[in-house]
């Protein structure tokens, strides 16, 4: 089962320059607290912007760079993966909840196979060169919708929320476990 998370401005830019446009403690408190305990799927290019291995997830990565099965061939919080095809017969291995985090070419990739759609909308415009492709929004229903505290440390508006394809197996009972991550 898959599930996307990722914020977005105004123009759904998602990204500049290798990292988010933005700084917004309340979505990366958000982030964690929505993917700890879930493996996240993600792209060479995410990988590296990220401050480093995140705790309590385990990190799947699509690269066609051999450079990493050396550089985390010991390591169990990364598996290394060479080609979408790879990537979804893995996903299909188990049922287990696993995120996409970026970037956009993942998340166009995989569109037609999500379940969950966990976005950060922010009432504000941010220069970008990375944009949220297009997705099948007509495929989906909002479940959760929560705005976030504006303060000195979250200077922008901005509102939680989580969709569920319609056609997905999801039980009541899951999503609003899902909900309340």
């Amino acid at each position: 089962m898959l599930a996307y998370i990722w914020a977005e401005d105004l123009h759904h830019q998602i990204g500049f320059q290798g990292h988010l446009p933005w700084y917004l403690p309340a979505d990366l408190a958000h982030f964690k607290r929505v993917t700890q305990g879930y493996p996240m799927i993600m792209g060479r290019k995410t990988f590296a912007s990220l401050p480093g291995i995140l705790p309590g997830r385990p990190h799947y990565v699509l690269t066609s760079s051999s450079e990493y099965d050396q550089k985390y061939a010991t390591d169990s919080r990364v598996k290394i993966f060479h080609t979408t095809k790879q990537l979804v017969a893995f996903n299909q291995s188990d049922n287990q909840l696993k995120f996409i985090i970026g970037g956009a070419s993942l998340f166009a990739a995989f569109a037609d196979q999500v379940d969950l759609l966990y976005v950060t909308k922010i009432a504000a415009a941010f220069k970008g060169d990375v944009k949220m492709p297009p997705l099948p929004w007509s495929e989906f229903d909002l479940i959760w919708a929560k705005k976030g505290r504006q303060d000195q440390q979250n200077k922008y508006p901005h509102q939680f929320k989580l969709y569920s394809r319609r056609t997905s197996k999801l039980s009541l009972t899951t999503l609003e476990k899902y909900a309340n991550s």
